[in-house]
């Protein structure tokens, strides 16, 4: 019995002039073509989206050092595996080796620990492959005896040209513009996930003896688009720093688009909902009091209608939050306020701000001297302080010249001007 090859397996290039995209990489003096040329083999890390070219960069490097090539597998592999390719890498001294793991994010620390004594002492090559931020997933010892080299999607024009390989090396029905910008766009960047649809259309189309292969009948094939989207990994955290870095930009179109991205990637509606509060809260502020009310009416509106028809209000905030107003500075405040105390000494609360609720603690001047500002003119106890003794004024809350806070910016003046006019008088009174 002939095992079936997958045609991305078949068509993977065999040398680097082969190679499809990565040019800021590969292309002529770059920094990783400068390494294959070298002849010296180093300890990398290929960090990049799915169907990139990762394990093919890894093959060629192999190639390129005429090294032994051991692929272990994260996902399925363990220490097991490690030790057998220790074991295998010492059998074969007289040839250079190459080990390479797929996922490499999938191994717990001590299973990348594994790995180090056998990289300083030159046993073999380490080569790693990941589509998750090795910042977060790869541990620093093995990090730092490694480069890292970041690979980038593939363009349309990328894709179109494995396109027209597969189509020259393979007998595939012909396939109109539509369905190529089709298959393109369904493709995301993603060469593998092309030419194994590209195969599976290809297996269907002979089914039923067509000849070519049109729009129409490529839809009814893949049915609906299923964009590239990983929930909980690095393309997750990069497109909410998008969204929400429009929201702050005051760009409705492009908050829209990066919300639509992540409702259309299966992101949860609910988490959206909750960095929308966030985003009223950190990015608005009091400069619009509306936006944390309209945002947590969308929340409430999501959870009683549900997808679809929910999502239609995170999107009316999203627009909403994105033309307000902008003001952080309370969430500033809140955070020089937080920085202060956590540093700071536990001061006393001032003797005229305690509770005095027993008749002890009237007797030992508990809140002696407290002015209710209700009773004051204008409801301001002008002069009055509430800080701890000997503390100095912070400065923490600083609104800024935009929506509802400039009136209270005005405020603020108003009542500091008071202030020190009834510290001038007392002054004048004591002297």
């Amino acid at each position: 019995m002939t095992t079936h090859i997958p045609l991305a397996e078949r068509l993977r290039p065999k040398v680097l002039s082969d190679v499809v995209g990565q040019q800021h990489l590969l292309g002529e003096g770059m920094a990783l073509r400068l390494a294959l040329e070298s002849g010296q083999p180093h300890s990398c890390i290929l960090w990049g989206p799915p169907g990139t070219g990762k394990t093919t960069i890894a093959r060629l490097m192999a190639n390129a050092f005429d090294a032994q090539f051991i692929a272990i597998s994260a996902v399925l592999g363990g220490i097991k595996d490690i030790r057998e390719a220790v074991d295998r890498a010492q059998q074969c001294q007289h040839r250079h080796t190459l080990v390479f793991v797929d996922e490499v994010h999938r191994f717990n620390k001590s299973q990348q620990d594994a790995f180090l004594p056998h990289v300083e002492s030159g046993l073999f090559t380490f080569i790693g492959a990941t589509t998750e931020n090795p910042s977060f997933e790869v541990n620093s010892a093995l990090l730092s005896r490694a480069t890292v080299y970041v690979l980038q999607a593939l363009g349309d024009e990328d894709l179109r040209q494995i396109m027209a390989v597969a189509q020259a090396q393979q007998a595939f029905p012909a396939i109109e513009n539509v369905a190529i910008d089709r298959l393109v766009a369904h493709a995301d960047g993603d060469a593998r996930r092309l030419l194994n649809t590209l195969e599976t259309l290809a297996v269907a189309a002979t089914q039923e003896k067509r000849t070519d292969i049109k729009d129409d009948w490529l839809i009814k094939v893949l049915g609906e688009r299923m964009r590239r989207y990983d929930k909980g990994g690095e393309q997750f955290y990069d497109t909410i720093s998008a969204l929400h870095k429009s929201v702050r930009g005051s760009d409705p179109d492009a908050a829209l688009y990066w919300l639509v991205r992540m409702l259309d990637g299966g992101a949860d509606p609910r988490y959206l909902a909750r960095r929308l509060i966030r985003m009223a809260s950190e990015d608005i502020g009091l400069a619009d009091l509306r936006a944390l009310r309209l945002a947590l009416d969308a929340a409430e509106v999501y959870e009683r209608l549900g997808t679809p028809e929910g999502e239609l209000a995170l999107a009316e905030c999203v627009v909403y939050l994105a033309i307000a107003p902008k003001s952080n500075a309370v969430y500033k405040a809140f955070n020089e306020a937080r920085a202060f105390v956590k540093t700071d000494s536990t001061r006393p609360v001032p003797m005229h701000l305690r509770n005095a609720p027993t008749q002890l603690m009237k007797d030992l001047n508990y809140g002696k001297g407290y002015r209710y500002a209700h009773d004051e003119e204008g409801g301001f106890a002008a002069g009055e302080r509430y800080l701890p003794d000997g503390m100095a004024e912070p400065d923490f809350y600083r609104p800024v010249e935009r929506g509802l806070e400039i009136k209270i910016a005005e405020k603020l003046r108003k009542l500091k001007a008071q202030n020190q006019a009834a510290v001038t008088s007392n002054r004048r009174g004591v002297d």
